[in-house]
């Protein structure tokens, strides 16, 4: 019977990933097949096909929690297989949190730079997370986002596509300052154009107080260069709010998800809502 699940869990991926492709949008639409479809078809294999002692802690994608791993020290390593042994992808500071596919013998299997990575499931480095999910394109765009985690900030990078939709030809895939991943990640996520700077995005939407923040909001910032200054000219970052007082964002070392600092809050300007 167990080997019937786990036949039974592939065959859904290839089903649901052929299908998914099969009605892809054409043109500069999002690509057919999202990541965010991916990491849900793995979240469901894992689950229903799951023979690893996992118990409940997987859950299938249609849950209303987001399930993610928390790193409880700083200097974790994510690395490419299930074992010490294998290269580091990057690290995770304690708080840092990536997304959680399945328990797989003693090792967290998440997502890491667009690729399939793990993180060590021993209690003294890393805990399952849940928090509340939103609706379908919302969570849509941060499975994106969180797809890429790691990916290192490049100040000034090239942007997907010119904020209509139309794409730029130089973008580099893997480079991405803040405007550049809420951009990417709203369009490839939900097929909403975001504009090309943070100074431009924060013009769209509807603004929203910061004691009505939802998950999915766009939060923007000023920073110690821009205090000083007035108007949109304040603003020099953008994050994504999940919840919990948790972003997911990239600035200055590369893309992550963790708590807003008290020193962050303390450079908050506004949050805009660009999508229900």
């Amino acid at each position: 019977m167990k080997t019937v699940k786990i036949i039974t869990a592939a065959t859904f991926v290839a089903i649901s990933l052929f299908m998914l492709a099969a009605c892809g949008l054409q043109g500069n639409a999002p690509f057919s097949v999202s990541m965010a479809d991916k990491i849900d078809a793995l979240i469901y294999a894992n689950y229903i096909g799951q023979n690893n002692g996992g118990g409940n802690v997987g859950s299938p994608s249609g849950s209303d929690k987001d399930t993610l791993v928390i790193s409880l020290t700083n200097g974790l390593n994510v690395r490419s297989g299930k074992g010490s042994s294998y290269a580091s992808l990057g690290t995770l500071d304690k708080g840092d949190m990536v997304s959680f596919i399945a328990l797989e013998d003693g090792w967290y299997k998440t997502i890491y730079k667009e690729q399939i990575a793990y993180v060590s499931a021993n209690s003294e480095y890393a805990t399952i997370y849940r928090m509340d999910k939103a609706g379908d394109k919302i969570e849509s765009v941060i499975a994106v986002g969180k797809s890429l985690l790691g990916y290192p900030y490049v100040w000034g990078s090239q942007r997907y596509h010119w904020g209509n939709g139309v794409l730029n030809t130089n973008f580099k895939a893997g480079e991405f300052d803040c405007s550049a991943l809420t951009q990417y990640a709203y369009y490839k996520g939900a097929g909403v154009l975001l504009d090309v700077t943070t100074r431009t995005q924060v013009l769209q939407g509807v603004r929203v107080s910061r004691d009505d923040l939802r998950r999915g909001d766009l939060m923007f910032f000023t920073n110690s260069s821009r205090y000083n200054l007035s108007g949109t000219a304040r603003i020099g970052h953008v994050a994504i709010y999940l919840g919990d007082n948790y972003i997911l964002h990239t600035a200055s070392d590369h893309a992550v998800i963790e708590q807003i600092s008290s020193k962050r809050w303390s450079y908050f300007i506004e949050a805009r809502r660009v999508l229900n």
